[in-house]
């Protein structure tokens, strides 16, 4: 198992629309391994496979440490391979968000507080769950990440303009991470 470099900002692979995963393999069963190692060295709560620089419909997500202090279960370490959002609610809820593959760059994100989501896990069986809280919040995120959306694209062009300049020194490579990035 390996902590891999997480792509940053304005790396092409971010915006592409990621490919399905076609089977299981060696390889993939590496890769998740490798993901969940790379997702806790950077004391991140879910990792997409475009952030690794693979364009691949895969995320991990552990948000257990999100809810400790609420009424909201945990569900420890997932796999979602090709999930696809089969429903959300109207109900959105305001919070604050950031990403590893956006450094040191937080801003607050309006959400569904519900979604219903059909996905494989890691033996690839496949489940639909209905998710609310943190849990459903990560999992929007990085579900994000496999259509090439980052969260700051839900903003208005008022607050874009204010990130403006953070998102340059993030493109030029102008920021320091605890974990290892990749250098395009």
């Amino acid at each position: 198992m390996s902590v891999l470099p997480i792509v940053l900002y304005n790396d092409p692979v971010l915006r592409e629309k990621a490919t399905p995963v076609k089977s299981d393999s060696k390889e993939i069963q590496t890769l998740i391994d490798d993901m969940f190692d790379t997702m806790y060295e950077a004391s991140g709560v879910g990792l997409a496979a475009p952030q690794i620089g693979k364009s691949l419909r895969l995320f991990v997500v552990d948000a257990d440490i999100m809810v400790e202090d609420t009424d909201e279960d945990p569900f420890g370490p997932m796999v979602f391979i090709n999930p696809e959002i089969l429903a959300s609610d109207d109900n959105k809820v305001v919070i604050e968000e950031g990403c590893l593959s956006l450094p040191e760059l937080r801003e607050t994100v309006a959400r569904p507080d519900e979604i219903t989501i059909r996905f494989l896990d890691r033996e690839f069986k496949e489940h639909q769950k209905t998710f609310t809280g943190w849990m459903s919040r990560v999992i929007q995120h990085e579900y994000d990440h496999l259509e090439g959306i980052l969260f700051f694209d839900y903003l208005g062009s008022f607050k874009k303009r204010l990130i403006a300049r953070r998102l340059q020194l993030i493109d030029e490579g102008q920021v320091e991470t605890e974990y290892p990035i990749r250098e395009r």
